[in-house]
């Protein structure tokens, strides 16, 4: 869908900026885009570029993680026989992953527990409560869930055990009854603005800086924390959270981890993502290479084969597993694709007369629970609506709800929460159930509350660019600087360029659905590849020979270990 492209900045550079640039060693045009971005000062740049390990808060900082420590610390000196309870996507796993492989490391037995998605669903439940009471279990301590769970930790205290709970999901009015809850975001001011530093950490951030408190309080020599970073990158960003401030820190110092591949598990799983063991890997390559392996254990039913992998001690049992999640993750992709199919079929039925729906529902008894939430972002990408995609369990229906930036979705759900079962989520992602006999009356007041919010006229999505840059201002030296300020995702976005007007010059469309494009400036002084995925039906060949502008991000493609310049096409435009 075309976009409206917006300057992220429309303040003026000063002309302080090439004293700034060269005090740092970099071009003007990347303190031009740091500037852009709020920081205005050569420190502030300075802090961003080379976010060191020195700059981490201190785990004290975050609420409720000193006495988290304490308690576990008691426990294990108690003897009390120790499990984790993780959850079943990345950060779930990775997050459970951190806490077994210090314990592991510090010589203490751990269980632990990771729901099934099918048959369990997210967070704590009794029946696996049970389970690990059955087992002997006394001290249990929940990772990436368990803040909201008040009814199943107060169950676990009848069962005689003392519950840490630590997670980083927004608290109800009224805590766990746990002997100690770590949460970055008990001090929230409505939501924003959070005085915690470390308000934004992943649950595998909150979970890393509580083994990092408990690896002083245990008797013993310490073990090297920082080992774990891999992880934590992993986890942290495949949750989409922030990556400025504290996660800047631990995913920029665990990308170096994912690099050296030290672990057999993260090694296998490089290698079946399609990239070379020891190869250096971005955030983007992280979150659409690894992680989604990583969750289809997890979303087409059990994550246990996920944990195993990234347990593993030596190549000989990861790589087996890799190639297991590898085949998972295709089948999900199949299973995505055909559900995709099926709900933008509804979608076109749904957008147009006599419907012209502004919030799209969109239902399927058969579809997979735990595809649909990435299908609700497929439909969002196509349409740009709010977009429910329900499907069925057991006589319940259940979805998953992705949002666009103008609409607020869990207000929304929250008006309209006498037709759910349940609901949870934030501004812009949201899971719920409801009883098949309110799904019609659900359809009606969804598109009444989009039409209330932000009127009944389809809104265009917003591309902001950072300013204009030539073809002949695009060298390996500007790439290079470009990629000092990864890694790119949720709070710090990848640099988007517009062009001057150019001509198109060449088409082929690769992979179905995607084109790429020899693109020169106006006096054919310079010509640049440029590839646009999924845009091959609104990039045709009547382009060829014609004068356009395009949004961009530039990127130095390795492929067969050969770097070539290329550019990435967000948006197109015939405004010359």
């Amino acid at each position: 869908m075309p976009s409206i492209w917006k300057l992220r900045s429309g303040e003026d550079i000063p002309a302080s900026i090439s004293s700034i640039a060269s005090e740092l060693g970099i071009t003007e045009l990347i303190a031009e885009v740091l500037w852009n971005r709020g920081f205005t000062s050569a420190k502030d740049m300075d802090l961003f570029l080379s976010p060191g390990l020195r700059n981490l808060c201190s785990p004290s900082e975050i609420p409720g993680l000193e006495n988290a420590a304490e308690v576990l610390a008691k426990g294990i000196a108690e003897g009390k026989k120790f499990a984790v309870w993780g959850d079943y996507d990345v950060d779930g796993v990775t997050s459970t992953a951190v806490v077994k492989s210090f314990m592991e490391e510090r010589g203490i037995e751990t269980l632990h527990h990771l729901p099934n998605r099918l048959e369990e669903g997210y967070g704590l439940n009794i029946d696996g409560l049970k389970r690990l009471r059955d087992q002997g279990v006394e001290l249990l301590l929940t990772v990436d869930c368990g803040i909201t769970n008040n009814e199943e930790v107060a169950a676990a205290n009848e069962m005689g055990m003392t519950v840490v709970v630590s997670d980083h999901h927004l608290p109800g009015d009224v805590l766990p009854p746990a002997a100690a809850v770590c949460d970055p975001r008990l001090e929230t001011c409505g939501g924003e603005g959070c005085a915690c530093p470390c308000a934004n950490l992943a649950g595998v951030g909150v979970a890393f800086m509580l083994v990092a408190a408990l690896n002083r309080l245990l008797p013993g020599d310490p073990v090297d924390v920082r080992e774990y970073l891999d992880l934590v990158a992993l986890g942290t960003i495949a949750d989409v959270v922030e990556l400025q401030g504290q996660n800047r820190i631990l995913v920029k110092n665990g990308l170096l981890l994912l690099k050296d591949a030290k672990r057999p598990g993260i090694a296998a799983l490089k290698v079946v993502s399609g990239y070379d063991m020891f190869a250096a890997i971005g955030a983007g390559q992280v979150g659409f290479g690894l992680a989604p392996r990583i969750n289809a254990s997890g979303r087409l039913g059990d994550p246990e084969k996920a944990l195993e992998l990234l347990m593993s001690g030596d190549m000989e049992t990861a790589r087996p597993i890799a190639t297991v999640l590898d085949q998972l993750n295709t089948d999900r992709r199949k299973e995505e694709d055909e559900i995709l199919e099926q709900a933008l079929e509804q979608a076109e039925k749904l957008v147009k007369a006599p419907h012209n729906r502004a919030g799209l529902v969109l239902y399927s008894p058969d579809w997979h629970p735990g595809i649909i939430g990435i299908v609700a972002s497929r439909v969002v990408e196509k349409h740009y609506r709010p977009v429910i995609i329900l499907c069925e369990e057991d006589g319940i229906i259940k979805g998953s709800a992705r949002s666009i930036s103008e609409f607020h979705l869990h207000e929304a759900l929250t008006g309209m929460s006498d037709l759910l079962l349940s609901f949870g989520g934030h501004k812009l992602a949201a899971g719920m159930s409801l009883d098949p006999a309110n799904l019609e009356n659900l359809k009606n007041r969804f598109h009444e509350a989009v039409v209330d919010s932000i009127g009944e006229k389809p809104l265009k999505p917003t591309i902001k660019v950072d300013r204009e840059l030539k073809l002949d201002e695009i060298n390996y030296v500007l790439l290079k600087e470009i990629e000092l300020l990864q890694p790119f995702g949720m709070g710090n976005p990848e640099p988007i360029f517009i062009t001057p007007p150019v001509t198109v010059m060449e088409r082929r469309v690769f992979g179905g659905s995607h084109v790429k494009l020899t693109i020169a400036d106006t006096d054919n002084t310079r010509r640049l590849p440029a590839k646009a995925w999924r845009q091959a039906e609104a990039l045709g060949s009547e382009l060829i020979g014609k004068k356009m502008r395009f949004a961009f991000s530039p990127k130095i493609d390795n492929y067969r270990g050969v770097p070539t310049i290329e550019l990435t096409v967000k948006d197109h435009s015939f405004k010359i």
